[in-house]
C-alpha cells in the first residue's frame, strides 16, 4: 500500500475543518470562564455554579442526538449546520449582554445557556456527518481526515482557552464571551460564502429545495427547547429527572435488544455496555477541568508557567495542548502493539491515567508553599496524564461502538455513548461541589487541605475501578476477539 499525504485532502474538507475550529472556539472559550464567571460576577457559590454548570453539560450533550435527527431527516446537514451556528450566536451575545450587567443578568444568563443548549445540539453532529459524506468507501484518506478533524477540535479549545480567560481579566466578562460570539459568526459567514464547495455534499434533504414549513417548524420547536432548557437550568430537580427517566428508558431497550441476539452478537453488547460504564467514570473526572481543577489553580496553584505570569483559567490549555503531543505517539504504538493493546486494555489503561492524575495532585499538596500554593508543575503533570487518558477512552468511544455493537443499532448505540457524557456531567457537578469552598473562605491553606482530600478520594475509588477493568480487560478481550 502506498503511503498516503495526510495533508492532500479534498477542498471541502479544509473548509469544514474551518467551521469545526471556529465553533470549538466559541464553546471553549467560553467553557473555560462560566463556573469563575457564576462565581465572581454573579454572586454563586462554588457549589452552586459547579451543580449549574454539570447540567448545562448534560443538557448540551443530551441534545446532540436531535441536530444529528434533523440534519438526516428533515433539513439536511449543511442548513442545520448553519441553524445551529445562528443560535449558537445568539446565545453566545446573551451571555455577553448578562455579563454586560445592562439587561437582565442572571434571568439572562439562563436563557442564553438554553439557546447555546439547542445550538449546539443542531450543531455538534452535523460537521463530522458531512465530512464522512466526504469521501469514497474504503478511501485511504479517511482516517488521516478524522485525525486532522479532531486536531481542529483541539486547536480551536487550545487558543480560546488562552486567549478568553486574558480578555475576561483585561476587558471584562462582556468582551470575552463576546469573543466567542465573533467565533460563531466567522463560522457562519465562513459556511455561507463558501458553500458551494460542499454543493453537492450532503444528506438526503440538502439535496432537495429547503421545506420552508419544515425550516419553520424546526426553528420554532428549536427556540420552544432553548426556553424551555433554560426554565430547566433554573430546576435542576427535573432537569436531573429528566435525565435518569430517559437513561432508564434508553438501558431498558438496549438490554432488550442484547438479550434478543444471540452467541457472539450479545456477548459483544454486553462488553460494549461495560466499556460505556467506564466512560461514564473517565467523563466525570473530565468534567473537574472547568470545575474543581479550573478552582484549584485559582486558589492553590502559582499562577505562572515556566516563568511566564498566566490567568489560572488558561491551565485549561494544557488538555488540548497535551493531545496534540500525545496523538500522534499513541497512533504510533496503536500500530506497533496492533490487537495486542486491545479497546479493553485502552480503557483500562486510560483508567490507570486518570486515577494517577489526580492522586499526583494530593501528593503535590505536601509540597505546598507557607501560603498553601503549590508549583503548576504539578498541575502540567496532572493534565498531561489526564489527556492521554482521554485519548485512550473518549478518543475511541465511537470506535469501540462501531467495532462492538451490532450495525442495525449502530445510530441508538452512538447516541447512547452521548448518554454517558450527559450522566456523567451530573456526576462531575457533585463531585466538584465537594471541593467547593464555603462562601468567605479565601484561606489558601484551608482550601488546600479539602483540595487534598477530595482529589485524593477521587483518586482511590478510580484506583479501584482501573484495578477491576484490569482484571477483566483478559476476558472482554477474548470475547471481542472471538475466542470465547
Amino acid at each position: 500500500m502506498s503511503d498516503v499525504n495526510v495533508f492532500k485532502q479534498p477542498k471541502p474538507f479544509y473548509l469544514i475543518f474551518s467551521i469545526e475550529f471556529w465553533e470549538r472556539f466559541g464553546f471553549y472559550g467560553m467553557q473555560a470562564i462560566l463556573t469563575v464567571y457564576l462565581v465572581s460576577i454573579l454572586g454563586m457559590s462554588e457549589s452552586e455554579s459547579f451543580t449549574l454548570f454539570g447540567a448545562f453539560s448534560a443538557l448540551i450533550f443530551g441534545s446532540v442526538a436531535i441536530g444529528g435527527w434533523v440534519g438526516d431527516k428533515i433539513l439536511g446537514t449543511k442548513r442545520t449546520i448553519t441553524l445551529g451556528t445562528f443560535i449558537l450566536t445568539i446565545g453566545y451575545s446573551l451571555l455577553g449582554i448578562s455579563a454586560a450587567g445592562e439587561f437582565g443578568g442572571k434571568e439572562l444568563l439562563y436563557i442564553a445557556m438554553g439557546f447555546i443548549t439547542m445550538g449546539n445540539g443542531l450543531f455538534k453532529a452535523n460537521p463530522s456527518s458531512l465530512l464522512a459524506k466526504v469521501y469514497e468507501e474504503n478511501d485511504p484518506r479517511l482516517d488521516g481526515a478524522f485525525t486532522m478533524y479532531y486536531m481542529a477540535i483541539n486547536l480551536g479549545s487550545f487558543f480560546s482557552m488562552l486567549l478568553s480567560p486574558w480578555i475576561a481579566e483585561k476587558m471584562g466578562y462582556g468582551m470575552a464571551f463576546g469573543v466567542s460570539a465573533i467565533g460563531l459568526l466567522i463560522t457562519m459567514v465562513n459556511f455561507i460564502v463558501m458553500g458551494r464547495i460542499v454543493k453537492n455534499i450532503g444528506s438526503k434533504p440538502d439535496m432537495v429545495p429547503v421545506n420552508k414549513l419544515h425550516y419553520a417548524a424546526v426553528v420554532v420547536v428549536t427556540i420552544l427547547l432553548s426556553f424551555l432548557s433554560a426554565v430547566l437550568l433554573q430546576h435542576l430537580f427535573y432537569a436531573h429527572a429528566i435525565l435518569v427517566i430517559v437513561g432508564v428508558i434508553i438501558v431498558f431497550v438496549y438490554f432488550k435488544e442484547a438479550f434478543k441476539s444471540k452467541g457472539l452478537e450479545r456477548a459483544k453488547m454486553f462488553v460494549a455496555f461495560v466499556l460505556m460504564l467506564q466512560g461514564v467514570v473517565f467523563f466525570a473526572l473530565y468534567f473537574q477541568m472547568p470545575t474543581s481543577l479550573n478552582f484549584f489553580a485559582i486558589h492553590n496553584v502559582s499562577h505562572d508557567l515556566f516563568g511566564f505570569k498566566v490567568e489560572p483559567e488558561q491551565f485549561q490549555a494544557l488538555n488540548p495542548f497535551w493531545i496534540m503531543v500525545a496523538s500522534p505517539l499513541l497512533a504510533i504504538l496503536y500500530n506497533k502493539l496492533g490487537e495486542r493493546f486491545a479497546m479493553p486494555f485502552k480503557f483500562a489503561f486510560g483508567m490507570v491515567l486518570c486515577s494517577l492524575a489526580f492522586l499526583i495532585l494530593k501528593y503535590s499538596t505536601g509540597f505546598a508553599n507557607t501560603q498553601g500554593i503549590i508549583n503548576s508543575n504539578w498541575l502540567v503533570a496532572s493534565y498531561l496524564l489526564q489527556s492521554v487518558g482521554e485519548l485512550l477512552v473518549s478518543g475511541l468511544g465511537l470506535a469501540m461502538i462501531a467495532q462492538l455493537v451490532p450495525q442495525r443499532m449502530m445510530g441508538f448505540a452512538m447516541g447512547m455513548w452521548f448518554l454517558t457524557s450527559a450522566t456523567a456531567a451530573i456526576l462531575a457537578g457533585w463531585i466538584a461541589s465537594l471541593t467547593a469552598a464555603p462562601k468567605g473562605v479565601i484561606d489558601s491553606n484551608q482550601t488546600l487541605v479539602l483540595y487534598a482530600e477530595v482529589f485524593g478520594k477521587i483518586g482511590y475509588v478510580t484506583a479501584a475501578i482501573a484495578v477491576f477493568t484490569l482484571v477483566i480487560a483478559p476476558k472482554l478481550t477474548r470475547i471481542i476477539q472471538d475466542k470465547e
